[in-house]
């Protein structure tokens, strides 16, 4: 594949991906703030949604147009500083997101649509909500960074 179809791909896959986080972030202050326990279920199960078909996907793009771009550009991928840091802050997301947010989020889900049916633990949400926005921060940050060195591809 020409280089720069998989570079402007590449591109698309990090859009998609930085994309979807970041206005999910947005989504559920926007709906905690609301207060509306309706809304809250509606947002997260939104976002759970997008997860499925905009986050992961977006990740699977972006380590396989990564991979074949430096395969196609002749570039070490362990080899370049830029590139291992990069991967190992897109992991440090992966693993912060498989393992801490989406299960948040399941939660979360599970305690408002406890709170419709009448028995809501608000301090419980509060409490599952601090720690999503903790992890969500290291799940969205570390690529962020890993976006900035890809673009500076320091020495």
């Amino acid at each position: 594949m020409h280089y720069l179809v998989l570079k402007a791909l590449h591109v698309i896959s990090v859009v998609l991906f930085l994309g979807n986080i970041i206005t999910g972030v947005f989504w559920k202050f926007h709906a905690d703030r609301n207060g509306d326990l309706r809304g809250r279920a509606l947002t997260l199960d939104g976002i759970i949604r997008s997860d499925r078909w905009f986050t992961l996907p977006g990740v699977v793009a972006i380590i396989v147009t990564g991979t074949l771009l430096a395969k196609t550009g002749h570039v070490s991928i362990l080899g370049t500083r830029w590139i291992l840091w990069a991967l190992i802050l897109f992991g440090i997301s992966g693993v912060a997101f498989q393992f801490l947010v989406a299960p948040l989020q399941r939660k979360l889900l599970a305690n408002v649509r406890a709170g419709l049916a009448g028995t809501w633990d608000e301090a419980g949400y509060r409490r599952l909500s601090r720690a999503w926005e903790i992890w969500g921060t290291v799940a969205t940050i570390s690529p962020l960074i890993a976006l900035f060195l890809m673009v500076m591809k320091p020495a």
